[in-house]
């Protein structure tokens, strides 16, 4: 479990291709302190299982397996080496839930649409995929690239955050421009809502209609 609270810019420093998967290295000093094989580390938004922790002259790096689907329903199948990606690990039990929950599982993409630069913020708008809309609210929670954002509007394919200067500096969406693709992962308190409210419906109708 994930809070949005992103601890550090870390590089994709080497890719390996292997047929339906992909092998990913990723140098991250601060998230990689302690950690071992096993453990989860949210890369844009991502939970990936770190496989092994090498150093080098340049510093600590982990690398993880990404599956097919992951790929395919995520922005890192466009990272290359090179790319810069948001880092956390998982919340520590007891710790503060400075973001909101985030699991690390990928609901769809969207992608830049626009930049509107004010004297200390920036309103940024980003598409929407139409299915995802009816979990997105005005001043609800919303997961970018693995990022804890307050929605300021909502639309039907789209919505924008306001991104303070902390943000802008210690993220990736400090220079994502518009085009650029963003992964995406709606509250899951919404998500359980709805599935809740559909079971209650469904059973009162079917006790109407017997």
């Amino acid at each position: 479990m994930f809070t949005g609270i992103v601890e550090e810019l870390g590089e994709i420093v080497a890719i390996e291709h292997l047929g339906d998967a992909s092998r990913f290295q990723v140098r991250g000093p601060v998230v990689t302190e302690g950690a071992k094989h096993g453990d989860s580390i949210a890369v844009n938004g991502v939970c990936l299982t770190v496989v092994d922790i090498t150093e080098d002259a340049e510093g600590t790096r982990f690398s993880a397996d990404v599956m097919a689907e992951t790929l395919n329903r995520s922005g890192l199948g466009a990272l290359d080496i090179g790319s810069r990606v948001n880092l956390e690990r998982p919340m520590a039990l007891g710790g503060r839930l400075g973001g909101h929950i985030v699991q690390g599982h990928v609901d769809g993409t969207g992608a830049i649409v626009d930049r509107k630069l004010s004297e200390h913020w920036e309103i940024v708008k980003i598409s929407l995929p139409a299915e995802l809309s009816r979990y997105v609210v005005e001043k609800g929670s919303i997961t970018v690239d693995g990022i804890s954002l307050t929605v300021v509007d909502a639309g039907p394919d789209y919505f924008t955050v306001s991104l303070i200067p902390t943000t802008l500096a210690l993220t990736t969406l400090g220079v994502k421009q518009a085009g650029d693709p963003v992964n995406l992962e709606v509250d899951v308190l919404a998500k359980y809502v709805e599935r809740l409210l559909g079971r209650d419906n469904g059973t009162q109708d079917k006790e109407a209609t017997s």
